[in-house]
């Protein structure tokens, strides 16, 4: 994580700071109270921190899927970061991983996970007449994400759609707020790593994530082990390609040692969605 600076980011082609600020007012106030899903991202952070600043304390809850699916040491990221920004906290649990539909992971799989973290926080949002929403932008839009659409489907909102915000701006007003996680590298589901027609079970999470908590231990923080049977496919940004190859021991004793037997570089990089492209 960086140090925050002092001085006004660099929003170069990007709206003023004080656009900014009032398109997203604007979009919290017309939403009013609001239960977030919020996963510790800068998208969801963003959300919750506007919520906080906008709403009163009363009318925002922030909840976080409690999953086998979650990377290990994000529940606590997540509690921590809502305790120090002052909104109240919970962790249902989530149950996608008795769902045959998620389980088989077709190319809906997300369809049936963002249907079942609705199904968690619908009767939350209902008890505090509220409304779910998530921390999706508009560049979110264009990819194959059929999770917003069960989350649309059931009501939820996104207000940094509506309020218009690319990422690169999401990004821009976290770091203007100085909020902790303005550059924090994004940390989609475990089972994002698993190729669409191969079973997503607790085991091989569990293999994926130690793999990667591996590698952030020796020094890699933005990274995805891709599954491929006994063959992990490692992506990492463009900038850590050759300090990866002269780790290549280190690299491959970490991720041998959860039980991948080959260990592969993928030189194309860090590429968000990479699994997707088996579905065009």
């Amino acid at each position: 994580m960086s140090t925050l600076p002092l001085t006004e980011p660099d929003l170069a082609g990007s709206r003023s700071i004080d656009l900014l600020e009032a398109s997203l007012e604007s979009a919290i106030v017309e939403i009013g109270p609001m239960v977030i899903a919020f996963s510790g991202g800068v998208d969801s952070s963003l959300v919750l921190a506007a919520a906080g600043r906008y709403l009163q304390s009363h009318h925002v809850l922030a909840a976080t899927a409690d999953s086998a699916s979650l990377a290990s040491g994000e529940l606590e990221t997540c509690s921590r970061l809502a305790g120090e920004w002052g909104v109240e906290w919970t962790a249902p649990q989530t149950r996608e991983l008795s769902d045959e539909r998620y389980l088989s992971n077709a190319g809906d799989r997300c369809f049936w996970c963002k249907s079942a973290l609705m199904d968690q926080l619908d009767p939350l949002a209902e008890a505090r007449n509220s409304t779910v929403v998530l921390g999706v932008n508009v560049d979110d839009l264009g990819d194959h994400r059929p999770g917003q659409e069960a989350a649309r489907d059931r009501g939820a909102r996104f207000p940094l759609v509506d309020a218009g915000f690319t990422k690169e701006e999401v990004r821009g007003l976290a770091r203007h707020w100085q909020l902790e996680v303005w550059d924090r590298p994004a940390m989609p589901c475990l089972s994002s790593r698993i190729p669409y027609g191969t079973p997503v079970s607790v085991p091989l999470l569990s293999r994926i994530d130690r793999a990667e908590a591996a590698l952030r231990a020796i020094g890699f923080g933005d990274v995805r082990v891709r599954h491929y049977d006994d063959t992990a496919r490692i992506e990492l940004p463009s900038d850590d390609l050759i300090r990866a190859v002269s780790m290549s021991d280190s690299i491959v004793e970490a991720v041998s040692d959860v039980g991948y037997r080959y260990v592969t570089l993928d030189l194309g990089g860090l590429r968000s969605g990479n699994l997707n492209q088996a579905l065009s």
